[in-house]
């Protein structure tokens, strides 16, 4: 099985879950798997000029999948919005489709909805290919709604890499990871916390991440004038685990959004999650069940719901309680059936 996808210097939610299925994958007898980067890393001197990296990765990319695609039952292929559409999963469709070899479309962005009103043209593409498999029942509804048949198998977390605590008392150390990007709009986060400072003024916000936001939301902080802030850049993934632990509360403020590596993470440490309510946020976490959510863009009201945990502190132990029993629906364990049988009939199909 060839599995294409993002892989590092590219951090984000698809370069970790490729990982972790390549590990686990790797493990599992009478599968043999290989990752073929759709961001090839070759000529480092170039790899830092932006748009000449581009036109010189994907020649490259075309090559591989030439090259490779023809040694491999199926090709299982990660896929993000626009232009990445065009640029990554078509032509492993393309290639695979000239070799007849069946195909799985894993498209994991929370902006599908949009994409396919407004690319039209992507949705015979879609069609396309055999299996279409997405991260959450939330992306199932949005297919749904462009006569388009998917599945869903569940991002998984490692939970034996996170310590669980319960985080008894709470302590006011926040933490959002997300990257600096218009849709997961880190700047509403940063508003929130100006009012949770407000009211706790020990308050602290770690926050991790990078992207074309990063200058003006280290200017956004200065005029707040947030106290207490500690911008950490881009953190690899192996070392997130430790950074969770330093804190107490996960804060996310998105805009748009899917199925969240990053919350499920925080149900698997034990850190108590408030949220907006954007895309398929609300199908994996519950309002005062297993987290706090708020309407998209409502800085106040991450901040009044994120202040709620200090003032009802049963409120918090009860959050993290029932978080952590949800994120036993999100490990190898539950979804590696479903991956290994999808992988097998697909191959016996040839």
């Amino acid at each position: 099985m060839l599995l294409v996808a993002p892989a590092l210097p590219i951090v984000g939610g698809q370069s970790v879950q490729a990982d972790r299925l390549m590990r686990r994958l790797s493990e599992v007898p009478g599968i043999e798997v290989e990752l073929q980067p759709i961001n090839p890393q070759f000529l480092p001197k170039f790899q830092r000029i932006k748009y000449l990296r581009t036109l010189l990765t994907i020649p490259k990319y075309i090559m591989d999948l030439l090259v490779r695609v023809p040694s491999f039952d199926v090709t299982h292929i990660f896929s993000a919005s626009y232009t990445s559409f065009v640029i990554s999963p078509t032509p492993a469709l393309a290639v695979s489709k000239l070799y007849r070899k069946p195909t799985i479309l894993n498209y994991r962005s929370g902006e599908a909805e949009d994409h396919l009103r407004r690319w039209r043209s992507a949705v015979p593409t879609i069609r396309r290919f055999d299996r279409i498999v997405v991260p959450s029942r939330y992306l199932v509804d949005v297919f749904s709604m462009f006569g388009i048949s998917a599945e869903a198998i569940f991002n998984f977390v490692e939970t034996e890499r996170f310590r669980f605590r319960k985080r008894e008392p709470l302590r006011p150390v926040f933490l959002t990871n997300r990257n600096f990007e218009a849709h997961y709009n880190v700047a509403c986060a940063l508003r929130s916390f100006k009012g949770i400072q407000a009211a706790i003024a020990e308050a602290r916000l770690i926050v991790v991440g990078d992207g074309p936001e990063r200058t003006s939301l280290h200017e956004l902080a200065g005029s707040l004038g947030l106290k207490g802030i500690d911008f950490r850049g881009s953190v690899r993934p192996e070392q997130m685990p430790a950074v969770y632990d330093e804190a107490d509360v996960y804060l996310n403020a998105s805009s748009i959004d899917n199925m969240p590596n990053s919350i499920i993470e925080a149900f698997s440490a034990g850190l108590p999650v408030v949220s907006t309510n954007a895309g398929g946020i609300p199908y994996i976490v519950e309002h005062e069940c297993t987290g706090l959510l708020s309407e998209i863009d409502d800085d106040e009201g991450l901040a009044r719901n994120a202040i709620r945990l200090f003032d009802e502190p049963s409120l918090a132990g009860q959050l993290i309680t029932e978080a952590r029993n949800e994120v036993e629906r999100y490990t190898w364990e539950k979804v590696s059936d479903q991956w290994i049988e999808l992988y097998r009939s697909l191959a016996a199909s040839r």
